[in-house]
């Protein structure tokens, strides 16, 4: 009885020595690499492009809107340049997950895996359940970490597409303001007296699209808040409860 014991115990320190070194050599050189993930970094490319264009789109609103005579247009002008640090908190997010999507899959196959079948193997060799379940922990955290972001892309996807469309006319409305009122400005920058007639609705025109134009550079931003950041997290905590709740581990 205590030989088939032991020859029990030496058949899982085995496999957990076996999974150790499949995940060290093999499975995380793929994890890691980036042709592996390329429609995930195809996805974060796409969505930096929308937020650089978008900021370059909304400075350039700005700064056309400021040289509209008068104080009416100013502070419409000023919201839309200080949407410039939201979209630069969107971009830096973006950075964050691009890198990370390679990072987690080096952390978690190089480093969080082999260190719980270690920590498994001690657990069986020394027979402490505490070992074991810290293993059971430390191997859930790395597995979570790792699909969190390709399952939030694709969750993502989802309401990006039902927002494209709002994205597009944005951008659209934003080059016809700027463009209709650089049309009529000087070498200076300064719009013409005599050319604001020949805008249409004259000023008070031109701030009533500037204010929807920022309502709408608002909720593409709010949209792109909980796609890039709020997402992520919520996966992250459904996870986490459902890993909980299948297997009893607390991480």
């Amino acid at each position: 009885m205590i030989e088939k014991k032991n020859v029990k115990k030496l058949a899982w320190v085995a496999v957990a020595l076996v999974i150790m070194a499949l995940s060290m050599t093999v499975v995380s050189k793929a994890a890691s690499n980036p042709e592996n993930h390329k429609k995930t970094i195809e996805a974060l490319d796409e969505k930096k492009a929308d937020i650089l264009k978008l900021t370059a789109t909304s400075a350039a609103a700005s700064t056309a809107i400021a040289a509209i005579p008068g104080d009416a247009t100013t502070p419409i002008a000023n919201k839309l340049t200080d949407l410039t640090s939201y979209f630069l908190i969107i971009l830096v997010v973006i950075f964050l997950e691009k890198y990370l999507v390679t990072l987690t899959g080096y952390a978690t196959f190089s480093i969080l895996i082999p260190a719980a079948c270690v920590l498994f193997a001690a657990g069986i060799g020394f027979n402490r359940t505490v070992l074991k379940i810290l293993a059971a922990k430390i191997a859930a955290f790395g597995l979570v970490i790792f699909m969190i972001i390709p399952f939030s892309m694709n969750v993502s996807a989802m309401i990006e597409k039902t927002y494209e469309s709002t994205m597009e006319e944005t951008v659209k409305e934003a080059q016809d303001i700027t463009n209709e009122i650089e049309k009529n400005t000087d070498s200076e920058g300064n719009i013409i007296e005599k050319a604001l007639s020949k805008i249409k609705d004259g000023i008070s025109g031109l701030l009533e699209k500037g204010e929807e134009l920022l309502n709408q550079f608002i909720e593409l931003i709010a949209v792109m808040l909980v796609t890039s950041c709020l997402i992520p997290i919520f996966i992250f905590l459904f996870m986490i409860w459902f890993i909980r709740m299948l297997f009893g581990v607390q991480i």
